[in-house]
């Protein structure tokens, strides 16, 4: 899914910033070479960013 139409960015390639050490939007920017326009998608990417970071929560067993 495309969450920034500025540079094209695709949930697929926030994941992988993220995966390589981005913590932050410009880091993701800067691992697409590209930087923000518009801002628009910077919230989604923070919410990704926080998602993908958090640790995974488990379900005690029954």
């Amino acid at each position: 899914m495309i969450l920034c139409l500025c540079n094209a960015l695709s949930d697929k390639q926030v994941t992988e910033a993220v995966e390589k050490g981005a913590s932050k939007p410009r880091d993701v920017y800067a691992h697409c070479a590209c930087k923000a326009q518009c801002g628009t998608c910077t919230r989604m990417i923070l919410h990704m960013i926080r998602d993908l970071a958090a640790p995974a929560v488990q379900t005690p067993a029954s």
